[in-house]
């Protein structure tokens, strides 16, 4: 569902959610708290519309509620549709956009293609966050 362009390449030592199904994983979610914010780095379900995402994403709000976060946060890019999708039906909102942002991050990983989902340039980043303290 999501992916992370993070330079870092953090995500393996960040906290995480794991959703399992009769013993198996079929879910995860990696996640940092700083600053009165708690942001997913990365949130994978590969099989879709089985409720996954949706308790993963869930189970993260529970823990910045927890961590008395001001608000859950995330980016993602313009090409990926199916998760603006998804963020939003869940309360996330679009709060910035970095154009060109995905140029720079290609510097660093120049592996990212230059065309994303459904033959979308992949261009910039995309900011969604969803207010806990409202």
């Amino acid at each position: 569902m999501g992916r992370s362009w993070s330079p870092t390449g953090r995500c393996t030592t960040l906290p995480a959610l794991v959703a399992e199904q009769d013993g198996r994983i079929v879910g995860l979610l990696t996640y940092t708290v700083a600053d009165g914010d708690l942001e997913v780095v990365t949130i994978d379900a590969p099989v879709r519309h089985l409720g996954v995402g949706s308790a993963l994403l869930t189970a993260a709000i529970e823990v910045a509620r927890e961590a008395e976060a001001r608000r859950l946060w995330l980016i993602t890019t313009n090409d990926n549709l199916d998760s603006l999708r998804f963020y939003q039906r869940r309360g996330l909102r679009i709060v910035g956009v970095t154009p060109d942002a995905m140029d720079a991050a290609r510097a660093v990983k120049p592996w990212i293609p230059p065309t994303g989902d459904y033959g979308i340039p992949l261009r910039d980043e995309l900011v969604l966050e969803l207010r806990l303290d409202l």
